[in-house]
């Protein structure tokens, strides 16, 4: 059994921050809804619009900085504060497919779950999402920062959206986040060792 904060508990929490408290940001929580690759919502009846309040300053940083460098541009969160159980979910939905690499296994724990990674895109001048190669949730090649010199070579990636995707980690690297090889929008805030001894995971 896994020790945590159920979370029914989150709201109660000083630790955390709820994600309408950021100015400058755009919400649109994919597991809240069907938009996501099971194709169901996995967050009712929770409000899973939280992060540990040392992301959330972090996310407050990428905000300014986006003001100043492309003003207009904002950040749009994908998935913030996701409970263990629903990582559980995710897990078994992946089941025989061959695509778990993509989740955390549930013993270890997602970083999200600590309240403390973000999933996140940017959106333009007209509140369009910037054009990243892949969808939110891709699970293919396309998706990974690792290979996108070499996509960009087989002209699977175009300039333009490589160009966005640093962007974007321009955007959260200054902040304190760090991205990972296998996802473009995902984003740790510190290190996942660091974190999971650390904080309190959010069940």
């Amino acid at each position: 059994m896994i020790d945590g904060l159920p979370i029914e508990q989150v709201g109660q929490c000083a630790a955390f921050r709820h994600l309408s408290g950021i100015g400058g940001i755009a919400v649109d929580l994919r597991y809240a809804g069907t938009d996501n690759f099971t194709g169901r919502d996995l967050y009712s009846p929770f409000d899973c619009a939280w992060l540990h309040v040392d992301a959330a300053a972090a996310l407050a940083r990428v905000v300014a900085w986006l003001a100043r460098e492309r003003p207009g541009c904002r950040a749009l969160v994908l998935d913030a504060l996701r409970p263990q159980r629903v990582q559980e979910a995710l897990w078994d939905a992946l089941d025989g497919t061959g695509l778990r690499m993509y989740l955390a296994p549930p013993e270890r724990g997602s970083i999200h779950s600590f309240g403390m990674a973000l999933d996140i895109t940017l959106l333009d001048e007209q509140g369009r999402e910037l054009d990243m190669g892949t969808g939110f949730d891709d699970m293919s090649e396309r998706s990974h920062p690792a290979r996108e010199e070499l996509l960009l070579a087989r002209g699977e990636l175009t300039a333009l959206q490589v160009e966005n995707r640093q962007l974007l980690r321009a955007a959260m690297a200054q902040a304190g986040f760090v991205g990972i090889a296998s996802e473009w929008w995902h984003f740790d805030c510190g290190d996942r060792d660091w974190v999971r001894q650390t904080f309190q995971r959010v069940l």
